[in-house]
Order: C-alpha cells, then structure tokens, then sequence
C-alpha cells in the first residue's frame, strides 16, 4: 500500500502533484479533514478494499481543522499504517507572482497582501515540512519536470538523481536576487556599457559576448565558475538538494552577467547536467 499525504505552501503545485498521482492510478482526495484520516486508512488498509495507491491532499485551507494534522499523523502511525509525506515549496517571489498571474488572494492573506500570508504559512507548516519524506521545490519547475519528479519519488518509489541548476543572470543595481544559493560577481571585468555600439545590446549578441569573451579574465572566471559549481553538485545532490540557483551579476545586468551566465549554462549543459537560465533583468529600464 503506498499512503501519501500532499501538502505545502499555497501555490506550490499541490493541485497540480495530486493530478500527476491520480494519473499513476492513486486513488486521490483533496482537502480531507485531518480527523477523517484515521477512518479512511482503515478502510483503504482493509483487506479486499482494493485500493493499493492512496494520495490525501490536506493543506492550510482547512482553516482550524488543519491543526488536527500533526495528531492525526500520529494516530496513523499508532495504528501501523505506513504513510509519507510530500511536500510541495516554492521561493517567496515564485509564489507572490503566482497569486498575482491568476489574481487569486491567498488563503492567510491580510488586507489582500500575498507577502503577509506566504510569512505566516510557512511559520505554520515549519514543523510538517522537516517531518516531509519528500520535498520538492517548484520555483522553476516546467510542468512536465514536476511530474517527471513527482513520478520518480512518489510513484516509482526511487531516488530523483538529478539537480536542476537554475543559472540566473541579474544587476546589482537591482538588488541581488534572494533565491540565491551562489552568486559571482563580473563587476571587475570590463564593461561594454561604455561602448558606443555595444550600449544598446546585451549578452545575448554575438558582439557583446565576443567583447566580454576576448579578455583572459573573462576566460579564466567563466573556467573557474564551472569548476567550482561541477565541483559542488554531487555534494549538494548527496545532500539531497535538488533546486541550486547560481546566480551571476554585474552592474546593470544586461552585458558581463547574460555573457557569462549563457557560457556557464552552455558548460553544464555539455557535461550533461539539468540546468535553466534566466535573465531577470536584461530589460530592466527599456
């Protein structure tokens, strides 16, 4: 009998997670009440139930029925009835920009503000994430990637072997970017800003990088980002890391940084790894 209880953050992916389960051929209940837990592994433990692949959606919607949660956990685990949880996270600014694409408010919201709820529900889901078998991260997850991890965790019962690397070019002047598990700093080589016919563009044309690639530093510091970033995978995979964003920046974000972070992206993708890219703000002031 496989029992998974999904929960996580609002906007995480839960809804999306249960279809995936449901596909796989879970029998799938969302929003249960915490308290009926009990009564339904019973029924689906039964002999003869027929009903071998459970999945039970419960999250903050509950409103005060989501505090019997933790109890109700115990119950099953008094009663020996097998179960594991997975745990649906996103960063912050991922789900912020959820809320605010499908013009939903969320659940703990106060005066309308997304911010305040997302604060207050991970303080409320804490202790149930560091009890969580699994936890997924969908900050950047496209959708066929959740289920694909989704299916190797839950449903084929293995471990997930790949890291998503996340290469995320941005500008200081903006602010460095708070997902962030390593940043590196082109500032100090030259900047094609201050090329008349180089202003305009970004790292993504061919002159660009070519004028930021023809310097030995800019060689030199792209060969030492990937050393270090293939270095640390297989420590942060054995860690059970599985979302590591690399974040590259310069001054505006538009030139040394989009060069570097697409030579850095172009390097792990030939060694064979997961990775995205992302420039957050190539056109930031246009």
């Amino acid at each position: 009998m496989r029992f998974v209880v999904v929960t996580g953050m609002s906007g995480a992916g839960k809804s999306t997670a249960l279809r995936f389960l449901e596909d796989a051929g879970f029998y799938c209940v969302d929003n249960m009440p915490p308290e009926l837990m009990g009564k339904f592994a019973e029924i689906a433990f039964r002999p003869g139930s027929g009903i071998n692949k459970v999945a039970l959606g419960i999250d903050i919607r509950g409103g005060q029925l989501f505090g019997d949660l933790l109890p109700a956990l115990e119950e099953l685990s008094a009663g020996d009835y097998g179960y594991s949880i997975l745990f649906l996270d996103a960063a912050d600014g991922a789900l912020q920009n959820r809320f605010k694409e499908t013009r939903r408010s969320h659940p703990l919201a106060r005066l309308g503000l997304a911010e305040d709820g997302i604060r207050l529900e991970r303080e409320m889901l804490s202790e149930l994430k560091e009890r969580a078998d699994y936890v997924v991260d969908t900050s950047d997850l496209l959708t066929r990637e959740l289920r694909e991890k989704i299916f190797a965790l839950v449903v084929d019962k293995r471990e997930y072997p790949n890291l998503i690397v996340t290469v995320l070019s941005f500008g200081f002047k903006y602010g460095v970017p708070t997902d962030s598990d390593m940043v590196f700093d082109a500032r100090f080589l030259p900047n094609p800003f201050y090329i008349k016919d180089l202003k305009a563009l970004t790292g993504n044309d061919r002159a660009v990088s070519d004028y930021v690639m023809r310097f030995e530093a800019s060689r030199i510091f792209l060969a030492k980002m990937t050393d270090i970033v293939m270095f640390l995978l297989p420590h942060f995979t054995s860690e059970g890391k599985t979302q590591l964003v690399v974040s590259v920046g310069c001054t505006g974000g538009k030139h040394r940084s989009v060069t570097l972070a697409n030579g850095l992206y172009n390097e792990l993708s030939a060694a064979g790894k997961t990775v995205n890219i992302r420039h957050r703000d190539i056109m930031a002031g246009r």
